[in-house]
């Protein structure tokens, strides 16, 4: 069998003192409260999600009969299907070990898993059909505006709304914000930026970064965007479980994490996509 975990793979752990393991940077998942969120229960693996348009009161007249409005909602549905990740720890690898290398594995599976639904639903940010900015200009803070602007024209509320960029990306945005990170604009937004590198709100909506975001094949071309939660959804089955079975004859513990989930948009016209090229990547 490929790809076991054997006392060969996992010698570095066999010296006489072991420091602190040091685990390579995965990105935590930002994405899961920022979408609408749904159980697939009940049987199945969908789940079917009613979408009501908006409908508009008008003015009547004294005793004159209003008009009737049908309510016809149209609908969409999310379809959960299977992610996993499985190794195979040896009984040799693991007893030679003087770290709980299963408890290891379970951490880096399990950031691996999260990581897979960040990706999932960020790839969604392509799928809007307004968009802003282009792939070889660097994103501004009127560019953020812009889109906020055109999800606000939706008729959103602002509670909800959210940005998310690529870290690359977001460099241009904080040099845009300080005029190239010399204090020139003097308010509280580039303060912030030249003091900590967060620019927290811009337009009242929350900016989060995250390498979780795919490049799109050229160097530094990203596809970001700004939505209202009710935009994106993410329909989970079964959240992350972590199971061992044991395999007798290879004296080892197959590993195996898995999540079932499905993603999709709810509302085209509550998202923007935000097109931009990193100037330092």
């Amino acid at each position: 069998m490929a790809n076991e975990s054997t006392s060969s793979t996992l010698s570095e752990l066999y010296t006489e003192i072991v420091a602190e393991a040091l685990f390579v940077a995965s990105e935590r998942s930002i994405m899961r409260p920022l979408v609408r969120n749904y159980a697939v229960t009940g049987g199945g693996k969908s789940v079917e999600v009613p979408i009501y348009a908006a409908v508009s009161a008008a003015a009547v007249n004294e005793a004159t009969d209003l008009s009737n409005t049908a309510i016809n909602p149209s609908s969409v549905t999310i379809t959960a299907s299977e992610n996993g990740i499985m190794t195979t720890l040896t009984d040799l690898a693991r007893n030679s070990a003087p770290r709980n290398v299963a408890a290891d594995i379970g951490r880096l599976f399990g950031e691996a898993i999260a990581k897979k639904i960040d990706t999932d639903l960020t790839a969604l940010f392509d799928g809007f059909s307004t968009a802003v900015g282009a792939a070889d200009a660097a994103l501004s803070s009127a560019l953020v505006f812009q889109a906020i602007a055109n999800v606000r024209n939706a008729g959103v509320s602002m509670d909800g709304v959210s940005t998310v960029i690529h870290p690359m990306v977001a460099y241009d945005l904080k040099a845009n914000l300080t005029n190239t990170f010399a204090n020139a604009n003097g308010n509280d937004i580039s303060n912030e930026a030249l003091r900590n590198g967060f620019v927290g709100r811009l337009g009242g909506v929350p900016i989060y970064e995250t390498t979780n975001i795919a490049n799109t094949g050229t160097g530094g071309d990203y596809k970001q965007g700004v939505f209202h939660r009710d935009a994106l959804a993410l329909a989970m089955m079964q959240d992350l479980k972590i199971e061992t079975q044991r395999d007798a004859s290879l004296r080892a513990d197959e590993i195996v994490a898995t999540a079932v989930y499905g993603v999709g948009e709810l509302n085209d016209t509550y998202g923007v996509e935000v097109h931009s090229d990193s100037s330092i990547q």
